[in-house]
């Protein structure tokens, strides 16, 4: 099953003391594989774009995803964005935003499966106190579409 999230309003755009120390900071947001963060995006960037596979197969009558981009237990499965500081050690992690795949309408999660196009989820990355967004995001901060 494909996948692509597109990220808009990230929170180094804004102005003000947060947005500037996310700038100072160095600050990325990247989509996680298994341990590691990558396609690491600047927290000042346009906008963001992930694309990726999972593997989605029958169970018991129900659909569950899979592979090295989905984390937690069957039912309770989701993706993870997580930012942080980009620096000479590596990335490190201060944030992450979970987004559930239970939150996917049955019928778009099933077209993706079965090869209608590409699951699409919109997704502001600004939360409403001006920082970067995190924990579980749920519609209608993200929108999910299958193109």
């Amino acid at each position: 099953m494909r996948i692509r999230i597109d990220g808009s309003d990230l929170p180094g755009r804004r102005t003000g003391a947060q947005a500037d120390a996310l700038r100072l900071g160095n600050v990325h947001v990247g989509i996680q594989r298994k341990a590691d963060v990558v396609d690491q995006v600047p927290a000042d960037a346009a906008t963001a774009t992930w694309g990726f596979e999972v593997s989605s197969r029958e169970v018991d009558g129900m659909l569950d995803v899979g592979g090295p981009w989905v984390h937690g237990r069957p039912g309770a499965r989701f993706l993870y964005l997580s930012w942080g500081a980009v620096g000479a050690d590596g990335f490190a992690t201060f944030r992450r935003a979970k987004l559930m795949f239970t939150d996917i309408p049955t019928a778009l999660l099933r077209a993706a499966h079965e090869g209608s196009g590409v699951l699409v989820g919109r997704v502001g990355l600004t939360d409403a106190n001006g920082g970067p967004v995190c924990a579980r995001v749920h519609p209608p901060a993200i929108a999910w579409t299958v193109e």
